[in-house]
């Protein structure tokens, strides 16, 4: 037999890592097919999510603080981008996007968050804009409490009706454990998507992963190297970038879509609040929900990792490192969060444009 993970296929393999007081969500694609075996029938073309994304992007850099972010209604699936003045809503249309005049500008958001930086940062608290209602949602999962809940509720009350607080059940938390796996000698852990750059080929998977270890196998007997960790960045972040030892036969990017096939990954893109997403991953498989939030912050125990995508896609330890897609656009890599796939969660995803741009990488 060819070594079947000459080229693991985007999107579902895990890790249980010892040493890790939380877990880790994920996902590695059909990690154990036959190299070279057919690929399931190709994704669709590019999300129109993703064009909307790019749309939403384009707008943020042009207006600056003039806008508190964007989203996609639910009712009529337009993109809605916040505006301060008639110039920009001006600007808006001729993108053709809808504009909505509010209160509060990006730059006020953003001295509410540096706020809760320096005032709320305790593990299990996470904030982000919320643009549909102009406000900071300041979230605190279930061991915030005593000491810890009256520093974080006296530190939103400072803001007013400039943040909203919510509880979330469970422990925000990295997840690593159980199943289809890529191995290092710190534990195991999932792939997201395979990227190359020239000639070089290599696979991304979540930073809390390529922490604890710098050597990748494809099975637990480390008989099979993968390929070396070269890059990683958590906390702060939570990418890992690894190479392969050597360049895949397969040479196709795609995530598995568990018993439907594969979907064929032919670009990135960035989210925008309101995209449908689909997550991959060994554990919970193919789920799907939409964005929340962007730009997420997330106090971990292990650290605080900033500029994740917030989404009410559930996973459960296994998952992490798994694919974030919307149609066949590569959005985001399974960090971390609360709750399952049986009663539902929060999931927060690290944006995959980050390290793609960071290393000059590209999916295909």
């Amino acid at each position: 037999m060819k070594n079947r993970h000459a080229r693991i296929r985007g999107g579902a393999a895990i890790g249980a890592a010892t040493g890790l007081m939380a877990t880790t969500l994920i996902a590695a694609g059909s990690a154990y097919a036959t190299t070279g075996a057919p690929a399931g029938p190709a994704g669709p073309s590019p999300s129109p999510q993703a064009d909307q994304a790019r749309v939403a992007s384009t707008l943020a850099g042009k207006l600056g603080s003039r806008t508190a972010g964007a989203y996609i209604d639910q009712a009529t699936r337009k993109l809605v981008v916040t505006v301060t003045d008639a110039g920009a809503a001006s600007s808006v249309r001729s993108a053709g996007a809808e504009p909505r005049t509010v209160a509060r500008s990006g730059a006020d958001l953003k001295k509410v968050m540096a706020a809760l930086k320096r005032d709320a940062t305790v593990p299990g608290t996470a904030w982000a804009v919320d643009p549909a209602s102009n406000q900071v949602v300041l979230s605190m999962d279930s061991t915030v409490k005593g000491a810890k809940l009256a520093k974080v509720n006296k530190a939103a009350a400072a803001h007013g009706q400039a943040v909203r607080t919510a509880r979330v059940a469970g422990e925000f938390r990295p997840f690593t454990k159980g199943g289809e796996a890529i191995w290092t000698n710190g534990g195991r852990c999932s792939l997201g998507f395979n990227v190359k750059k020239g000639s070089e080929y290599y696979f991304l998977t979540a930073g809390h992963c390529t922490e604890i270890g710098t050597t990748w196998w494809s099975d637990q007997g480390h008989t099979q190297k993968l390929g070396d960790t070269e890059e990683s960045s958590f906390p702060g972040n939570d990418y890992g970038v690894v190479k392969y030892s050597s360049a895949p036969e397969d040479t196709q990017g795609v995530v598995s879509l568990y018993g439907a096939g594969d979907r064929d990954i032919t670009g990135a893109a960035e989210a925008t609040v309101g995209m449908s997403v689909q997550r991959s991953g060994s554990t919970t498989q193919v789920h799907g929900g939409q964005v929340t939030a962007l730009n997420q912050t997330v106090n971990y125990a292990e650290g605080t990792v900033t500029g994740l995508i917030r989404t009410t896609v559930c996973a459960e330890p296994g998952d992490s490192g798994g694919s974030l897609f919307s149609g066949s656009s590569a959005i985001g890599l399974t960090s971390g969060g609360s709750g399952n796939c049986s009663s539902g969660g929060t999931t927060f995803f690290q944006p995959v444009t980050e390290p793609l741009n960071q290393f000059g990488l590209q999916v295909y």
